[in-house]
């Protein structure tokens, strides 16, 4: 196995986990309130994103704050 192969692995292995990163249980209950600000998180978006706990702005912070401390 060369260097190209063994990067080849890696891409697929870390695409994998992408995927099931983003698979959701379409059952899980959503709250109606966001955890981290306490608004309500609108009925679109509870629909959309089954299991959420965040408004979608707080979700976007912490999306943002996570990729620059390179958590994924």
């Amino acid at each position: 196995m060369d260097i190209i192969d063994t990067a080849a692995e890696i891409e697929e292995l870390q695409r994998n986990a992408a995927l099931s990163a983003h698979r959701v249980n379409r059952n899980a209950v959503s709250a109606e309130h966001c955890a981290e600000c306490g608004e309500d998180i609108p009925a679109p978006r509870r629909a959309a994103v089954p299991g959420c706990q965040t408004c979608a702005e707080c979700q976007s912070v912490i999306e943002l704050r996570n990729k620059q401390r390179g958590i994924q």
